[in-house]
This record gives C-alpha cells, sequence and structure tokens, in this order.
C-alpha cells in the first residue's frame, strides 16, 4: 500500500483510542477493573458493548453509502430512501458533536484525506448527505465513524492496491469494525491500568441516579 494509507490507518487508531471515561465501553472496563478483574475480563466487557449503537457502525455504514453512491442516488434520493425505510443512516447524528460543537476527530481525519489521498469521492458524496441531515437537526452530522468508513472505501479504491472484487471482500468481512476495536482497545487498557494505579475501590452507582418505575403507583 501507498505511504498515505498507512499514514491513515495509524490516525484511525489514534482518533479512535479514547473518547472519555463516560461511553459505554469504557465505563463497563472501569466498573469490571474497579470490581477486582483483571486486564482481560475487563477489557472484554467494554468491547462487548461495541455494536450498531456505540462504535460498531463503520462496517454498515461503509455499505450504505456505497450501495447508494453505486447505484447513482443522489444524496437526497438516499436520504428519503432511508426515510421512507423507516431505516437509521449509519455514520449520520452524534449525542454531543453537532454543527456547533464539531467533532475535532472527523476534521483531522478529512485534513489528511483531502491533502494526500489522490480522490474522496465517497467522502464528499456523505459530506452531501450531511448537508440534508443537519438542515433537519445540527447533531445530524457525518461522525467518526462515518467519516472513517467513507474515507476507508475511498483509500480501498484510490490507493491502486485492492481490486474492486478485493475491496468489497474487505468491507464485507468486517474490516472496518474491526480497525474500531483495535483502536478503541487501547484506550479501555489505559482506563484498567488508570483504575489499578490508582488503587480504587469497587464502584457502586450513585442512587440519586436510579429511578424505580412503577406503573400504576402512587
Amino acid at each position: 500500500m501507498p505511504d498515505f494509507a498507512y499514514k491513515f490507518i495509524e490516525l484511525c487508531l489514534i482518533v479512535t483510542a479514547d473518547h472519555g471515561p463516560a461511553v459505554s465501553g469504557a465505563h463497563n472496563t472501569i466498573v469490571t477493573a474497579r470490581a477486582g478483574k483483571d486486564l482481560v475480563s475487563s477489557l472484554t466487557s467494554g468491547l462487548l458493548t461495541i455494536g450498531d449503537r456505540f462504535g460498531g457502525a463503520l462496517d454498515e455504514s461503509a455499505r450504505q453509502f456505497s450501495n447508494a453512491y453505486d447505484k447513482g442516488e443522489t444524496p437526497l434520493e438516499f436520504v428519503n430512501e432511508m426515510k421512507c425505510s423507516h431505516k437509521y443512516i449509519q455514520g449520520i447524528g452524534h449525542r454531543v458533536k453537532s454543527l456547533n460543537n464539531p467533532d475535532m476527530r472527523v476534521s483531522s481525519l478529512a485534513d489528511f484525506a483531502k491533502a494526500n489521498f489522490p480522490a474522496t469521492p465517497l467522502f464528499d458524496y456523505a459530506r452531501q448527505v450531511e448537508k440534508i441531515t443537519t438542515s433537519k437537526k445540527p447533531n445530524l452530522i457525518l461522525n467518526v465513524d462515518g467519516c472513517i468508513a467513507t474515507l476507508f472505501v475511498d483509500l480501498l479504491y484510490q490507493s491502486g492496491s485492492f481490486s474492486v472484487e478485493e475491496a468489497r471482500d474487505l468491507i464485507d468481512i468486517g474490516c472496518l469494525n474491526a480497525l474500531f476495536v483495535a483502536g478503541r482497545s487501547i484506550g479501555f487498557i489505559g482506563h484498567y491500568l488508570d483504575q489499578k494505579r490508582l488503587k480504587q475501590g469497587l464502584y457502586r452507582h450513585p442512587w440519586d441516579d436510579i429511578a424505580y418505575m412503577n406503573p400504576g403507583g402512587d
């Protein structure tokens, strides 16, 4: 592969390594570490939270955007199709980041790709989709999952190292989610080591954050 491909993969590992202790995977790792469990147990407890709602959207995001682009759908047609199908566009939307609070991880990846990739047709397509979705809600941005997914597809097709069939196989076997898992494992290990270094005791969730629902009760 060309040098820019290796550097892009390294950048992906850096930006996915950690996003603080509040996300589900880091939280699980911390709670498990404080329960006295070993590194592998704590790491896997965090990794098991990765899925469609947390960090596991890269493969499906790549498929959705690629399929729409390859069919020649306009960004608006793609958005409307997903809406009519009652499906979320994977790689779009964030709970905290928005147009008014942009994700600097996305900016770093985009800047690198624009400076080093031969072309970024799928990423550009995703940006056009983002213009439509953010016109509805400002937090419906192209998130870091969607950014990595579309740029990685562009890398596969533009690097000259893979045939079309090889590129599609890599997407289908789950290499994009694997990239997130590899990067985030570094962060989870860091959280585990922090808890051990600080000799933190058993975690107990605060009662004021717990609500018991009693339908029909007083």
